[in-house]
């Protein structure tokens, strides 16, 4: 049983937001979700739990081992605490607005994980990201790209890298090698360990054609600067249309995003399988050397909503919210509020209320006498409302 003094405490990785961290994320929130607004982005809600064979669906084994289950005391049915919105916005899309054109589509909540995907992160982040559908070509990405970009900018994150990778290049050469269910996942593993010996070794056991397998090892080096894209267009140069045609589509993405954010710092990563299992095409991810994991990632994955009728192209990113208030530079202002005094008078209340119209924050004397200095501060007020020559004004404190 836990004693009377522990009942304050916390499960790990659950933390409350207090009143100053609270209003900073909230002010944030505010300000990105204006600017998707301002992009064409319509904000939605998605429900926290629901039954999970909708919620896991076209989700990596990742986010599976991240989902709380719990069963419906009213169906018996399974069900989820939702650890990522992007499938409930594929739903949306798909099953409830069945527009014909692009939907741009944004949110902003809490949701929940089984265990931290990290040191020091939250298992009750707040994911805030953008998603849109019904396009599939480059022009999709290169907004997300441009938008994710601009999302750090306006929080003041500064020394941002994006970093650009293909998941269907991988893909694409693993079909051609004819690799079976088993080793495929092993090479992945590998893969994404970036183990070059444990790589080597799969590929010389399962690809007996020299040339493929010269092209899987290349790819798994293949990270870096601007020059990364360049060798890569020298080594698939005999490679199959298919993956001639994704790394057609990186770089028309590339020269374009280059265009419209010129002191952008792009690196590429092209054996970075994030989201393997449901992403489609290209991917990407912010990085900033005062966090050591992505600040923002996205890419794009085209098949999530078939399950529900329609399978729409899409692409999007997300970041969490804590992660950006934490990082940002940009310290909103908050004014300094009005102490008013405790008694009933028609024109103060009028007074008051005019005041508050006006925005800015009038706090009640609760006391209704000199409030000492500590106290003003605590209440972060440095004026008053006082009665002079019958009318109420604001005087300084």
């Amino acid at each position: 049983m836990m004693t009377d003094m522990k009942r304050w405490l916390l499960p790990d990785g659950v933390e409350e937001i207090l009143p100053v961290e609270a209003y900073k994320l909230e002010s944030l929130r505010r300000e990105l979700l204006d600017l998707y607004k301002s992009w064409g982005y319509e904000f939605v809600i998605t429900p926290l739990i629901e039954y999970l064979d909708s919620l896991l669906v076209g989700s990596s084994h990742d986010l599976d081992l991240h989902t709380f289950k719990i069963t419906d005391q009213l169906s018996g049915r399974m069900m989820g605490i939702r650890a990522d919105i992007t499938p409930q916005a594929a739903r949306i899309d798909a099953h409830c607005l069945n527009r014909e054109g692009p939907a741009r589509l944004c949110y902003a909540d809490n949701v929940l994980h089984t265990k931290p995907r990290g040191i020091m992160t939250s298992r009750v982040p707040i994911r805030i990201g953008a998603e849109l559908y019904g396009h599939s070509g480059v022009e999709c990405d290169i907004e997300l790209v441009c938008l994710m970009h601009q999302t750090l900018k306006a929080v003041e994150i500064n020394d941002i890298h994006i970093v650009l990778g293909h998941v269907g290049i991988f893909r694409t050469l693993v079909h051609e090698a004819k690799l079976k269910e088993s080793t495929e996942r092993e090479l992945f593993e590998a893969v994404q360990r970036k183990a070059y010996d444990e790589i080597d070794l799969v590929l010389s056991k399962s690809v007996s054609d020299s040339v493929l397998r010269g092209m899987l090892q290349n790819l798994t080096r293949l990270s870096g600067d601007e020059e990364t894209l360049s060798e890569a267009l020298t080594v698939f140069a005999d490679a199959p249309d298919s993956v001639k045609a994704e790394l057609k589509e990186l770089v028309a993405i590339v020269e374009e995003v280059k265009q419209r954010i010129p002191d952008i710092v792009l690196c590429f990563d092209l054996c970075e399988l994030r989201g393997y299992e449901y992403h489609t095409g290209i991917v990407f991810a912010a990085y900033s050397p005062n966090y050591g994991r992505a600040v923002a990632k996205g890419g794009r994955y085209d098949h999530i909503g078939e399950v529900f009728g329609r399978a729409r192209p899409a692409s999007g990113f997300d970041s969490d919210l804590k992660v950006l208030a934490r990082l940002a530079k940009k310290v909103p202002e908050k004014k300094a509020g009005i102490l008013a005094p405790n008694i009933v008078d028609e024109k103060l209340s009028d007074f008051v209320d005019s005041l508050r119209k006006q925005g800015e924050v009038v706090i009640t004397n609760l006391v209704n006498q000199t409030i000492d200095k500590e106290t003003c501060e605590e209440l972060n007020c440095d004026r008053q409302i006082v009665l002079k020559n019958n009318s109420w004004l604001v005087d300084p404190l």
